[in-house]
């Protein structure tokens, strides 16, 4: 029997007939039946190609341990309140190292007729372990660079009507599908059932009805807004990636646009937490993404200093889930020097905040000398986008590392990183 039973009412989650949230004391009632969210994709990650390359940052990689230790993690990211995380059956891209295409992580075979079953034990473990706890699993079935194992668009439709009727059979009853992660990207052209809208619909109703009526939505890139889709879906999924503030908003207004209203989610933006501010006065579930400290194997599932920590405590703030305060001084960081996180003496370094939005901007100093300031939260060296940067190379272990970090209202921070070891 299964212990956690999503449903929906209006644009609100419910789990086992109450509102999300609203069962935790002095909880804020404008957060219940939201659904915070993070993107754990790489969840039954493999590489079919060359496993070996992911043995970095101090691990080996293994793919049951990989499984197993995001299990473990869950009861942590519970307890600051995540309830929902998305993973795939072909995973995402480690953008940052490896490029996707050389990457072999798909479990439909071809004529997209079977799974391998590998993914689908560890997939099971994910699913009842979050049903165990309290948790939703958002389950993403095609990811567009690997994607093209598939042969045709008759193997994509096979594809999802052997997922479904799984899910089905499995009898799981804490699952939303994502038929694709962002259908509209270049990678889907190879299978115009994915990347045209009208495709698109005919997969969530093959969804819907091989699943025997699981919630259903599909996924567009960042600020990307498809009425047609949205109006299909059982729960309308965003992207908040690259997007502004102001960007993000007015994407959300198109979603509450759709009639008859159904829950938003945002299962992909960035560890932008300035974001939050929207989300919280919008009341719509966001979804933490953070590429470096979840999306590149072998992933470090916990909840990580700087960044994931203060994504937690904020998410906790939305909710009304009491925590210990972060003294003043903990609440800057100075993320990617790790003494592990470096991939071809590359690191991808940037000042997390648990409160962004009273920072002007950082100025970097690398052994003494200026380097690169940071206007935009992440306030990242070299930055692309809320969620992407290039990185900083040829970084010896004696280098020192410094933010100069300047408040909007006048004062003045310092963040020093002592020599890596």
């Amino acid at each position: 029997m299964r212990r956690t039973k999503l449903s929906i009412k209006n644009d609100k989650f419910l789990i086992n007939g109450s509102l999300i949230y609203s069962q935790i004391e002095n909880s804020n009632p404008n957060a219940w039946g939201l659904l915070m969210n993070a993107r754990f994709i790489q969840g039954v990650f493999d590489d079919k190609a060359d496993r070996a390359r992911f043995n970095r940052y101090g691990k080996v990689f293994d793919p049951e341990q990989n499984t197993n230790d995001l299990i473990e993690a869950l009861s942590k990211w519970y307890q600051f309140g995540l309830r929902g995380f998305t993973v795939g059956f072909q995973g995402g891209g480690p953008c940052f190292t490896i490029d996707n295409y050389k990457i072999k992580n798909n479990p439909f075979s071809s004529d997209g007729n079977e799974i391998d079953s590998d993914y689908l034990r560890r997939m099971e473990k994910i699913i009842r372990a979050a049903d165990e706890i309290g948790m939703v699993v958002i389950l993403s079935f095609l990811y567009g660079a690997q994607a093209r194992f598939l042969k045709d668009d008759i193997a994509i439709m096979n594809g999802v009507k052997k997922a479904s009727n799984w899910l089905r059979d499995m009898k799981f009853t804490n699952v939303i599908i994502e038929i694709a992660n962002e259908h509209d990207v270049d990678d889907f052209k190879i299978h115009p059932i994915v990347h045209k809208v009208e495709g698109v619909v005919d997969l969530i109703r093959i969804a819907k009805r091989e699943s025997d009526g699981i919630p259903v939505g599909c996924s567009g890139t960042g600020g990307y807004f498809s009425e047609k889709i949205a109006s299909e879906s059982d729960v309308i999924l965003i992207h908040g990636n690259g997007q502004t503030r102001q960007q993000f908003y007015n994407l959300v207004q198109k979603a509450k646009h759709i009639t008859p209203v159904r829950p938003i989610v945002c299962t992909e933006d960035s560890q932008a937490l300035s974001q939050l501010g929207v989300v919280s006065r919008m009341q719509i579930s966001w979804g933490y993404y953070n590429n470096m400290t979840k999306q590149e194997p072998p992933v470090n599932w916990n909840i990580t200093p700087g960044e994931d920590l203060f994504f937690a405590y904020r998410m906790a703030e939305i909710i009304g889930i009491q925590t210990d305060e972060i003294p003043f001084e903990d609440q800057l960081y100075l993320q990617g020097l790790e003494p592990d996180m470096t991939y071809e003496k590359k690191r991808w370094i940037r000042l997390a905040s648990l409160y962004p939005e009273q920072i002007d901007y950082v100025d970097f100093y690398r052994d003494g000398e200026y380097f690169a300031t940071a206007y935009d939260d992440p306030f990242m060296i070299y930055f692309k986008a809320n969620w992407l940067q290039e990185a900083v190379t040829g970084i010896e272990a004696e280098e020192e590392w410094k933010a100069e970090i300047y408040l909007k209202n006048g004062e003045k921070l310092l963040k020093i990183n002592s020599p890596l070891s």
